[in-house]
């Protein structure tokens, strides 16, 4: 089916060429009537159905638990298999009617209550106090569950488990990332190949932040390291991210998209808050980055280079100059040993202007959004911060934006104008 966004941006157009005499009442028609139909929405019935169902699986697992002691063993273990069946069976039933997304849901509640299940049956056999490695064999469940019936419901219940999962056990590690959980995230992100689909994408983007956060951390928090490993983090999904949207396929091209916008954001995050937090809370100077890490970040920035000179395309090329200043910049914050970190500020800023031109080249208005809240998020950090001469911040912003300018005189001439 056609995405939403592209048939409402279609239906405009022709809205527009029919009031301007372009295309004729007929051919508007005829081109309406061509297009296949779009996806369902959610109407009444169906969130009233959803809501419906959330309260069922709600009040099961509620008396289930109120008359959990008084429920013989064999008991408690039938009903949490009854459960999963009914949950599952219905959605089957659904899923024949073709009403998918209750099907979905069915398939949710089911991933759901085998989660507790597992917990109620640890609890109930006196099993071991590994809750990590229950919430490793819930994720696994659930994913099972997805891929069997296409859920992207049970999707995401698998990958909140798995985040679990790894949080806890990058607790437990001495050095180095948790790998395992990246074997389990690129099978999720398998299914949402083959599902083709948007919003398992998405799920998919997402699962990605807590691992990086959690194992960034994990380190010191009172040194910009855990920033660094970020910043590398958010390097290797957006150029990641742009080397999958420049494949000739167009499933690996969607989610490339999706990966990237949320590399994109998530840099820009980083920059603005590189800079807030090294005025406040850090203390000056830094071991700097893993070289795991950085070789992620090298890694992304390299792939987004490859796809701006291989298919000259000089929105990745700018994208890939962005992850290149913030590498830089892992390199130039630990250089502070007292002061203010000028020559870091200037870095963070141009890495955020290149990530905004990189949006307006390729037209990618998460890549413009994403490169303006870090511009706002990094001039924020060095006007207010609490320490440092107010003075030299001014000067410094008011330089800034003079080579700003300067540049801005440079593009000018060297890009192709358009008419306005």
């Amino acid at each position: 089916m056609l995405d939403r966004a592209y048939r409402q941006r279609l239906e405009a157009d022709l809205a527009r060429w029919e009031a301007d005499g372009v295309v004729t009442p007929a051919a508007v028609a005829a081109i309406r009537g061509a297009l296949p139909a779009t996806a369902s929405r959610f109407n009444i019935p169906v969130v009233v159905g959803i809501v419906g169902g959330l309260l069922i699986a709600a009040a099961f697992l509620a008396f289930v638990a109120a008359h959990w002691l008084e429920i013989a063993r064999p008991s408690r273990f039938a009903i949490l298999i009854t459960g999963i069946v009914a949950s599952n069976g219905l959605g089957a039933w659904f899923a024949r009617t073709e009403r998918p997304i209750l099907a979905d849901l069915c398939a949710s509640v089911g991933a759901v209550i085998f989660g507790a299940g597992i917990a109620l049956v640890g609890q109930m056999y006196h099993l071991g106090d590994d809750f990590a490695g229950g919430m490793l064999l819930w994720a696994v469940g659930a994913l099972c569950a997805a891929a069997l019936t296409s859920s992207r419901g049970a999707l995401a219940v698998a990958l909140v488990a798995a985040s679990i999962w790894t949080c806890m056990r990058i607790i437990d590690l001495d050095d180095g990332p948790h790998l395992p959980f990246v074997a389990l995230w690129l099978i999720a992100g398998a299914l949402a190949l083959i599902w083709k689909s948007r919003v398992a994408a998405h799920l998919v983007a997402l699962a990605t932040l807590p691992w990086w956060i959690a194992t960034a951390i994990r380190l010191d928090l009172f040194e910009l390291t855990p920033f660094l490993v970020l910043a590398n983090g958010a390097a290797l999904l957006l150029g990641g991210g742009l080397a999958l949207a420049a494949t000739p396929w167009p499933r690996t091209r969607e989610a490339g998209g999706v990966l990237s916008n949320y590399g994109a954001f998530a840099l820009a995050v980083v920059a603005a808050l590189e800079v807030i937090a090294s005025n406040d809370v850090l203390r000056a100077g830094s071991d700097g980055a893993p070289p795991w890490a950085i070789a992620c970040g090298v890694a992304g920035t390299i792939a987004a280079f490859a796809v701006g000179v291989l298919r000259r395309e000089a929105g990745a090329a700018f994208a890939g100059g962005a992850m290149a200043l913030m590498m830089i910049a892992t390199v130039v914050w630990p250089l502070r040993q007292t002061g203010e970190p000028w020559p870091a500020y200037a870095v963070v800023l141009s890495a955020m202007l290149c990530l905004v031109v990189s949006g307006m080249l390729d037209g990618s208005r998460a890549r413009m959004v994403a490169g303006w809240l870090g511009i706002a998020g990094v001039i924020a950090g060095i006007t207010w911060a609490v320490q440092g001469s107010l003075l030299r911040r001014s000067a410094f912003l008011a330089a800034a934006g003079v080579v700003a300018i300067a540049m801005a005189a440079v593009l000018n001439r060297l890009l192709p104008r358009t008419e306005t």
